[in-house]
C-alpha cells in the first residue's frame, strides 16, 4: 500500500516526521548539558562535566552531519530560512494564525542554529580550559557561553509550550514518537533506527569507558597535576 495516498483520517493519527537519530541527538544534547551544567562548580564530578561536554561536542558533530545528509527534515536545507520568513512566521503568531510546518518552523530554526553554536563553543572553551589554556579570561568567556546556552534553552522551551498550544499539537511527544498531525505527504519514508541505535550506543559506550577509567583520570589528569605543583 502507498502511504502517500492515505486518507486525511489517517494522516490524523500521526505521519512520522522525526527520524530516530534527530530524536535519540535532541534528547542526548539536553542530557548531556544539562549534566555539564549541574557538575560544573564541583571538582569531585569534574570527570562527569568534562564527560558531559565532549558528549555534546561530539553531538554537534553529528547532527552538523546529519543535517547534510540525513532525512527530509533533519537537513537544514529543509528549515533554514531567511529574516524574512522568520518575521512572516512570528506575525502570524500574533495575528493568531500560526503558519504550520511539519517540520521545525523559522524561529525555531534560529533557535537550533543557536543552541549547535553555542554548544560548539562552549566546548571548545571548557576543552581549552581543561588543559589550562588562555588563563582566568577563557574561563569567563566559557561561563558566559554556558549561561547564553541556557538562557537559549530556556527560550527554546517556552517557545515549544507556546507554539505547541497555538498549533494544538504536542511538539514535545512528536520528539519522542517522531511522529505529527499532518498530511502523508510531508512524511519520511524510513526512521532510520540502526543510525539512531548507533548513535546511542556510541555515547553510552563513551560515557561507559570514561567511568572504567575514572580512578586513573582523577590521578594522572590536568588537576591532579595543578595540584602536584601546588604541593611544589
Amino acid at each position: 500500500m502507498n502511504t502517500m495516498s492515505a486518507s486525511p483520517a489517517e494522516a490524523c493519527r500521526g505521519t512520522l516526521v522525526w527520524d530516530l537519530p534527530t530524536r535519540v541527538f535532541h534528547w542526548l544534547l539536553a542530557g548531556s548539558f544539562a549534566v555539564a551544567w549541574l557538575s560544573a562548580e564541583s571538582e569531585r564530578w569534574q570527570l562527569v562535566h568534562v564527560t558531559a561536554g565532549y558528549t555534546v561536542a561530539g553531538l554537534v558533530v553529528f547532527r552538523l552531519l546529519w543535517g547534510l545528509v540525513g532525512t527530509r527534515h533533519a537537513r537544514f536545507g529543509d528549515f533554514v530560512r531567511g529574516p524574512g520568513a522568520v518575521l512572516a512566521y512570528l506575525k502570524s503568531l500574533v495575528r493568531e494564525r500560526p503558519q504550520h510546518h511539519a517540520g521545525h518552523n523559522p524561529a525555531g530554526a534560529l533557535a537550533i542554529l543557536g543552541l549547535l553554536a553555542l554548544a560548539a563553543l562552549t566546548t571548545a572553551t571548557g576543552w581549552a580550559n581543561y588543559y589550562e589554556i588562555g588563563g582566568d579570561a577563557l574561563e569567563e568567556v566559557h561561563e558566559f557561553l554556558a549561561n547564553a546556552m541556557l538562557a537559549l534553552v530556556i527560550v527554546h522551551v517556552a517557545a515549544v509550550v507556546l507554539s505547541s498550544l497555538l498549533h494544538r499539537e504536542n511538539l514535545v511527544a512528536a520528539m519522542i514518537h517522531g511522529r505529527k498531525p499532518v498530511a502523508p505527504s510531508e512524511g519520511i519514508r524510513t526512521p532510520w533506527r540502526s543510525i539512531g541505535v548507533l548513535l546511542l550506543v556510541a555515547v553510552l559506550g563513551f560515557w561507559w569507558v570514561q567511568w572504567q577509567s575514572a580512578p586513573a583520570a582523577s590521578a594522572t589528569g590536568p588537576a591532579a597535576t595543578h595540584r602536584d605543583n601546588d604541593d611544589d
